[in-house]
């Protein structure tokens, strides 16, 4: 008898190929969805793959968490609001979706008595904050706080050592590195860790929750300004705008395809050595925001440089990329997609997307609040 799998969020960027993973093998795929018209649009545009039976529903309606698991066997949880900026000016919604959410589905889960064979929880890295680094003078490995205005005022792009002044050389943040994050989106990911693995010991499921890192991929909504950033940069170059990139554009981040991630939560169903884990999910691999959005505009045959302001977004992190060590060891994971070739997929998918630039709105709401400077 095949399995029941529940997606929540599943009409979404990673849900919906997650639900194509599982119709491929031969599950039955129930979807639960709310259709937020910031990643859907005001259409209600779903990514639905064909033979799942999508439900329109909100996350924290039990009555239809409890209709939705009728006779499941694997639940993925990829609801969520995302968005680390948006988070601090929208603290009640995300707290609400993502805790909130994240709290019915595992009260409605501690409910019932049939076995649940796994629950994923796809989660974020940006709960640590700045990531690991090396002090060049002796090689000891240090973690800093988050820039402060004092610092980048100070000339420090670069995280500084506190005790020697030194620059300080970026490494591979492993999952036992401090969690140190304060945005909300952050602490919200960072609750949703620890209620799941702290009910699923008590109530008998089994949980595997994934960090993820700067998910990219064909389906990720082009028209909502508070999504990855190489979607905000694709939405812009459609529209013959620059790329907007904050700082002096050598900040770095760890973009992993979504095909290798639905590799990873594949993994983590069958996996009986993942239960009760936290595993890192990326390419392991840093690449500059900057260099980013020159690919992307190269690929798209755009003759336009990155707009780079100078400026300091309030809460950025410089550079935080993955250490697998132990995605490696617990679920055999290795990153296998191609950089060049991802970017092109989903450079030649954007070309027909639904696209809406509306990173100048989200720059305004940052600029009122005073988040930029």
């Amino acid at each position: 008898m095949s399995d029941r799998v529940l997606i929540t969020g599943g009409a979404g960027f990673i849900g919906s190929f997650v639900a194509e993973h599982f119709l491929e093998t031969g599950c039955d795929v129930r979807i639960l969805d709310s259709l937020d018209p910031q990643v859907h649009g005001t259409d209600g545009t779903a990514s639905t793959p064909a033979g799942a039976e999508l439900r329109i529903a909100d996350v924290r309606d039990k009555e239809a968490l409890r209709a939705a698991l009728d006779g499941v066997s694997i639940v993925v949880h990829c609801a969520a609001a995302v968005g680390v900026a948006q988070s601090l000016y929208r603290v009640q919604h995300y707290v609400d979706v993502n805790v909130g959410g994240t709290a019915a589905l595992l009260e409605v889960l501690a409910e019932r008595r049939t076995a649940l064979r796994k629950l994923v929880l796809p989660t974020s890295m940006t709960g640590y904050g700045e990531g690991l680094y090396r002090r060049p003078s002796d090689g000891a490995l240090r973690r800093v706080e988050i820039r402060t205005e004092d610092d980048v005022r100070a000339g420090a792009w670069e995280p500084v050592d506190p005790d020697t002044g030194e620059i300080l050389e970026a490494v591979p943040t492993p999952e036992s590195a401090e969690l140190r994050a304060k945005n909300v989106y952050a602490l919200t990911k960072r609750y949703q860790e620890e209620l799941a693995l702290s009910l699923g010991a008590l109530y008998g499921f089994p949980v595997v929750c994934l960090r993820l890192f700067n998910v990219f991929g064909p389906r990720q909504s082009l028209r909502n300004p508070y999504t990855g950033v190489l979607a905000i940069f694709l939405s812009r170059l459609l529209e013959g705008r620059s790329p907007v990139v904050y700082e002096d554009g050598g900040q770095t981040r760890d973009f992993v395809s979504v095909h290798d991630v639905v590799r990873a939560i594949a993994r983590a169903v069958e996996s009986e050595t993942a239960n009760g884990c936290v595993l890192n999910i990326g390419s392991g691999r840093p690449r500059g925001i900057a260099d980013v959005a020159r690919d992307a505009a190269g690929l798209l045959g755009c003759d336009v440089e990155p707009t780079i302001t100078g400026e300091f977004r309030r809460g950025d992190v410089r550079h935080c990329f993955a250490d697998l060590t132990q995605s490696r060891a617990v679920l055999g994971f290795e990153p296998e997609a191609d950089w060049g070739e991802c970017l092109r997929e989903i450079v030649e998918w954007s070309r027909t997307a639904p696209v809406s630039d509306r990173f100048a709105d989200a720059d305004r709401e940052l600029r009122e609040r005073g988040l930029v400077r």
